[in-house]
């Protein structure tokens, strides 16, 4: 068996609904091809449409049968996905 190379997407300091698509589309071809890390350490503001997309993002991810990670949230996402009541969603796919 082959093994996948992992594929790795930036976000931004600021993910909202203007940087979205690009992100979207990274994301959209990183999870077809194989595992995902996402890597979240210069978040500063996060729209809850982007928190939902990365939720949609790792369910796809989980269907293709590969591993989605989220690497090194920053306190601006983490408080963003508490005040949410999104912290079970986000749980699994967290890593400090």
């Amino acid at each position: 068996m082959v093994s996948k190379a992992k594929k790795s997407v930036a976000l931004p300091a600021i993910v909202d609904l203007d940087s979205l698509d690009g992100i979207r589309d990274g994301l959209i071809d990183a999870i077809e091809e194989g595992p995902v890390t996402v890597n979240a350490g210069a978040v500063e503001r996060v729209s809850t449409n982007a928190l939902l997309m990365l939720i949609s993002a790792a369910e796809t991810s989980r269907k293709n049968q590969f591993e989605f990670r989220i690497e090194q949230p920053s306190a601006a996402m983490t408080t963003a996905i508490e005040r949410l009541g999104l912290g079970a969603q986000f749980s699994g796919m967290m890593e400090q």
